[in-house]
């Protein structure tokens, strides 16, 4: 990790020496189900959260781990101010998650949970020769468009050793502009939604240019947030050039799995306790599908205990390392928004649409967002009242800003949302 980077972060009152030392001396000797429980009874005794959550699943004197109940997205989904007791920023990493699973909260790290995220990607990313902070990095994200949050991710980027390409139009003109742009700089690797990066690996290879001729330097690419499948992994090798190397995490816990340099999906056994589990929250078998639940292991500022991502995966038979490999990962796929002026965006950008009302705080529970026609959006969402008008309108201006104007949406209260065959709540559909 750079010397730049680890002294911002101490600066912002992110203990990362302390973390980088942590990290080093649990790779040596594992032991995530004895940390898991340790971190249970510490909220179960100090948050009134957490054993009030026990409490009504009548399993406050539990002291088998496979009897902890499993907790999900939706009991999460009030004022923090009710989980943590307190929310003071200067204490706490406070951030929400994207709504990619269509079930947005706000959530909580300590100080030192949040370093240790840190610290464990630090730690995986030099197996790849990555290092934070130093390694130029060309990103395909979202941003906040205006304000005070917009200068703050770039100020952020730029500590980082990042450079931005946001991700609201993915049109060929806006992706010559982009390619044009590893002519100059020397960049190490990709990071980014993977639905975006298959759009400019497409590009690519339509126009005949493979990105590691014009960019030497240029070594890997990660692709995040969505599912990475063969196909998408294919094309991105043809198109850029480089391997393609798969990343599986969650913002509110931690990088839970990273493919390694043979390309097998190395769990995270240093800060997390990570289960596959049936439909009674019991193990299953490796080889066998199961819900994907996960602990946190230094989060004492919210109960992450036996925690429901929404997603399906199956677990290997293989150990690397001392560590789990996971066989195959399920979730985060999206779909592309095709737009009338020939504008490509990712589905995921309708998390920055959505916004507005996430702001506010508990107005929407779960949502979903079907594009039936080119023009016309549909918004379907669990809420515990209706939108406002204001609400409306605000999603609208924001359609304006981040797609385009002239653009029809139509919202609808329901009482429950379908999930697909995964469990994962797929929140963007393109119907046409």
């Amino acid at each position: 990790m750079n010397l730049f980077f680890r002294f911002t972060l101490h600066f912002n009152g992110f203990p990362i020496s302390q973390a980088l030392k942590m990290v080093d001396s649990i790779k040596y000797k594992l032991n995530p189900k004895h940390r898991a429980i340790e971190i249970f009874n510490y909220h179960k005794h100090s948050s009134s959260f957490y054993s009030n959550f026990l409490e009504r699943n009548n399993a406050l004197d539990n002291i088998i781990w496979e009897n902890i109940p499993v907790i999900k997205k939706k009991d999460f989904q009030i004022d923090l101010k009710f989980i943590v007791g307190y929310v003071n920023r200067n204490e706490l990493h406070i951030h929400n998650t994207s709504g990619s699973s269509g079930t947005p909260f706000y959530f909580a790290k300590d100080r030192f949970c949040h370093a240790m995220t840190w610290a464990y990607a630090d730690f995986r990313l030099l197996e790849h020769g990555i290092n934070i902070g130093e390694s130029l990095q060309a990103r395909f994200y979202g941003i906040p468009l205006n304000g005070f949050k917009y200068w703050k991710e770039r100020l952020k980027d730029f500590i980082a050793r990042r450079v931005r390409y946001p991700v609201f139009d993915l049109s060929d003109e806006n992706l010559q502009k982009v390619t044009n742009n590893f002519y100059n700089n020397p960049f190490i690797y990709i990071n980014g939604y993977t639905s975006s990066l298959v759009i400019f690996a497409k590009y690519l290879i339509r126009s005949n240019i493979i990105l590691k001729d014009i960019c030497p330097t240029l070594r890997l690419c990660m692709p995040t947030s969505e599912v990475c499948d063969e196909l998408d992994r294919k094309t991105l090798e043809r198109g850029f050039g480089v391997k393609v190397v798969n990343e599986y995490g969650a913002a509110e816990l931690d990088l839970i799995a990273l493919q390694d340099i043979d390309g097998e999906w190395v769990l995270n056994e240093e800060t997390l306790f990570v289960e596959i589990l049936d439909e009674l929250n019991f193990p299953v078998q490796p080889g066998e599908e199961g819900r994907v639940v996960v602990t946190s292991l230094y989060n004492k500022a919210m109960p992450f205990i036996r925690y429901e991502l929404g997603d399906r995966a199956i677990l290997s038979n293989k150990f690397k390392n001392g560590r789990r490999v996971l066989e195959k990962v399920t979730g985060r796929i999206n779909d592309v928004i095709y737009l009338p002026s020939g504008k490509i965006s990712p589905g995921l950008t309708f998390y920055y649409i959505s916004k507005k009302i996430l702001e506010e705080g508990g107005k929407i529970n779960e949502f979903i967002i079907r594009q039936k026609e080119i023009n016309h959006f549909y918004i379907e969402y669990t809420s515990e009242s209706e939108l406002s008008s204001s609400d409306i309108e605000n999603c609208q201006k924001a359609m304006d800003i981040y797609l385009e104007p002239n653009l029809m949406l139509s919202f609808k209260k329901v009482l429950e949302i379908e999930r697909g065959n995964s469990g994962k709540l797929k929140h963007f559909f393109s119907e046409i």
